[in-house]
């Protein structure tokens, strides 16, 4: 009887489904992700000796290891079907040198879950890829050295139980500095004139434009009501029409973070939502088929690029579904960004004739949404431009200047398919929407009828705060961070409470600005945006083979030392002293910081170890109760308490309005 192989995989979903694929010869395990890392309480890494790094089987996760080393005993051979990413490899590679030196190891790696792409990857399987092995380490290394470091010194400073990220902190710094511009912004008063203007039954609005010659600038009342007095005996004269044609071009299919702004924008889904209904999508879902189907393809990439038969199969589904006149002559290729993992392809369904509308008894509504943008999204990326006839008129009254301008859709081509609104995220769920703008035929000239003229009164805006989707564009654009992170640096941020995610955007606490602060001060270069890009960037040359591991680390780690030395040598603790007593000793009290937020304690700690919390100055609801609300954390967030508990078990997610 013929030995079986053994499949290693992350995910006990991704085993069942690949299992079903590959039949009775192979048997399919999981791993449950990592197995091996650096060890959860010292550094781990020996810097003085080339930066080794000592690996160990992680706290609860031997038995994971024996048991995947007695199922590889008398197997034919051992496959490793890890994600194919520098994590996945890794995760492989640990388990290989740790438990399967003696065994015959290959390394398969495929994009898709489907009978085809798994089939293909096992008729062909390869070797361990060094570069990309070297370069998971590289960050690995790279990141613990950071926290390792720099924890104490949050300790030191501000409180015990603190932790910083070499790319969380660069994050954060984004959104701290966006949030003190948010705060120093002084809006202006501006004024807008419109005109309902007509000819014959036709109506359309014009905006001012200009007067004598010069840009409009209204700064008040006084300024908008003189200039509608003056207009209103003026004539309306057509001074110029310009008519011209404008081709809209459809989006490149997603990679992970185009994907995780689009869910954010359309669903209201956060990035690590994002990430987790993807992951079900790509992993297996049962369609009422004999096997799980994995639906999507890989979900952590960064390369727009698609599979020749890919292309082939959504081109002919386009010339069936929307006729020939949709489709270009040539396929849509979109430019793939310096350093992109080519091998990688775009997020895209893995077989288009699985149309979102004959799944939807089979997914959960969430995974309906995102698999619908998805498709959509990828079948639009292939399809002809949107063509617009554009009218922009030019209208003289008096000394005055309106301009209107008007679109018509002439062919709607890939907004067939998916049409994205182009709106800014930009932190305003509030923003007006641009009123439809129906321009009659005119022709220079022409005296236009004034029905009305509205003047209305503006003022500037600050800057939105981030959203999931604006701070990931944002860190993507500056070269930090990397497809499999941009959700775990935003889940990290929320997780040590540096940042609250309040209806859907991110604010920074005040043990956030605390924390960038410090960083600021004393590690200016490492958390400066360019200078982490430039370490992103070096680790994915890393991986290219074109930088060695431990030239990256030598040029991080010099600069980092002499910050740190000086850092260690100069912090201070912070002292926050108040005019409270300890009902104890009859010290003063001081504020500290916890896990849990601020509270009080005892000047004379740890002779006296009093403390209390600090309230919030609102009472609590409750009749005859008499305590006031403090703010707690739970497993599911941040909660408003009663400072009686448990005599009073009074809670509520929102503050109520403080009594005058």
């Amino acid at each position: 009887m013929k030995k079986k192989s053994l499949v290693i995989v992350e995910s006990p979903t991704k085993a069942k489904t690949i299992g079903k694929i590959l039949g009775d010869s192979f048997n399919v395990v999981s791993c449950m992700g990592h197995v091996i890392d650096l060890p959860q309480k010292k550094l781990g890494v020996d810097v003085e000796n080339g930066f080794t790094p000592e690996y160990v089987t992680l706290t609860g996760r031997q038995k994971v290891l024996t048991e995947l080393k007695k199922e590889a005993k008398n197997k034919e051979a051992v496959y490793v079907a890890t994600d194919p990413d520098r994590e996945g490899e890794a995760i492989g590679w640990q388990i290989k040198e740790r438990i399967l030196k003696k065994a015959n190891v290959f390394r398969v790696v495929f994009h898709e879950i489907t009978p085809a792409a798994v089939s293909e990857a096992f008729k062909h399987p390869r070797d361990f890829n060094t570069n990309m092995i070297e370069a998971q380490v590289g960050r690995r290394v790279l990141d613990r050295i950071v926290g390792y470091f720099l924890s104490p010194l949050l300790w030191k400073k501000i409180a015990r139980g603190l932790s910083a990220g070499r790319v969380q902190s660069v994050a954060l710094r984004l959104i701290i500095e966006r949030e003190r511009e948010i705060l120093k912004f002084i809006p202006f008063e501006y004024w807008e004139v419109e005109a309902q203007l007509a000819k014959d039954d036709n109506k359309f609005l014009a905006k001012l434009d200009k007067v004598e010659g010069k840009k409009a600038e209204l700064k008040n009342k006084t300024d908008s009501e003189k200039i509608c007095d003056e207009l209103k005996g003026e004539k309306f004269i057509v001074s110029d029409v310009k008519k011209s044609e404008k081709r809209r071009n459809p989006d490149p299919p997603f990679i992970t973070s185009t994907m995780q702004q689009e869910a954010f924008n359309k669903l209201r889904f956060n990035a690590n939502k994002t990430m987790s209904v993807a992951q079900q999508l790509y992993e297996g879902i049962d369609i009422g088929q004999d096997n799980p189907v994995g639906l999507i393809t890989y979900m952590r990439t960064d390369s727009p690029r698609v599979a020749p038969e890919a292309i082939k199969e959504v081109r002919e589904y386009i010339a069936m579904s929307f006729g020939k006149n949709y489709l270009p002559e040539q396929p849509n290729v979109y430019k793939v960004k310096k350093l992109a993992q080519e091998a990688h392809e775009a997020i895209r369904p893995t077989f288009v004739m699985r149309h979102p509308d004959g799944l939807k008894n089979f997914l959960t509504p969430d995974q309906n949404k995102l698999y619908e943008i998805i498709y959509n999204r990828f079948v639009s990326s292939q399809m002809k431009p949107a063509v617009y006839a554009l009218t922009n008129v030019s209208i003289e009254a008096g000394i005055c200047q309106f301009s209107a301008s008007g679109s018509t859709l002439v062919f709607d081509g890939f907004t067939a398919a998916y049409n994205k609104e182009n709106e800014d995220d930009n932190g305003d769920d509030s923003a007006e929407k641009p009123k439809k703008n129906i321009i009659p035929v005119l022709t220079k000239a022409d005296i236009l009828k004034l029905l009305n003229l509205t003047p209305s009164q503006h003022f500037t805006k600050p800057p939105g705060r981030f959203s999931d989707s604006s701070l990931i564009k944002a860190l993507e654009e500056d070269g930090i961070g990397r497809p499999s992170t941009y959700a775990p640096i935003i889940y990290t941020l929320i997780l040590r409470d540096y940042v609250r995610r309040i209806k859907g955007y991110l604010n920074p606490t005040e043990l956030g600005f605390k924390v960038c602060d410090l960083l600021v001060e004393f590690f200016p270069k490492i958390i400066d945006v360019g200078f982490t890009a430039l370490m992103e960037e070096e680790l994915d040359e890393v991986e290219e083979g074109r930088l060695k591991r431990n030239k990256v680390l030598e040029d991080f780690y010099a600069p980092f030392k002499v910050s740190l030395d000086y850092a260690q040598a100069n912090i201070k603790k912070e002292v926050i002293t108040t005019d409270q007593i300890c009902d104890k000793c009859g010290k003063p009290l001081i504020v500290k910081w916890g896990r849990r937020g601020k509270f009080l304690s005892c000047s004379d700690f740890p002779t006296c170890k009093n403390s209390k919390s600090i309230t919030s100055g609102v009472k609590c609801p409750q009749e005859g109760c008499g305590g006031e609300l403090i703010e707690r954390r739970s497993t599911r967030g941040f909660f408003y308490g009663c400072s009686n508990f448990p005599k009073c078990h009074f809670t509520s997610r929102t503050l109520p309005d403080k009594e005058e």
